[in-house]
């Protein structure tokens, strides 16, 4: 048996816009983390939705998994808990959002159907 993670470090790319970001660092969304993460090793990857606000449209973030630790210690793989903690950290890269999902650069509400 696998020992109880007692912090999982999740990345997801530096491209993710500042709605996205507002979306994954609740702690909402860090405990859904912690729901539905069973087992998981260094390197594993995870798509995971995250609700735009509007438009209907939705984003899936690529997280993946860099560091876990038991007791403070790094390991290869664990099991996760409601008491393990989840952080994340950046990596270089972009998420592709179609029409660049809630940036400065992205589409209004008004216009998206029109895309």
């Amino acid at each position: 048996m696998k020992p109880s993670a007692t912090r999982v470090v999740l990345s997801y790319p530096e491209g993710l816009s500042d709605w996205g970001r507002d979306q994954v660092e609740t702690d909402r969304y860090r405990g859904y983390f912690a729901r539905v993460l069973d087992r998981v090793a260094v390197g594993d990857t995870y798509e995971e939705f995250v609700d735009v606000g509007c438009c209907g449209d939705s984003l899936d973030v690529p997280f993946r998994v860099e560091r876990v630790e038991v007791n403070g210690d790094p390991v290869d793989a664990a099991v996760v808990s409601d008491a393990t903690a989840v952080d994340y950290e950046t990596r270089s890269g972009d998420v592709d959002g179609g029409w660049r999902v809630q940036s400065a650069a992205g589409a209004s509400c008004a216009t998206a159907d029109r895309e």
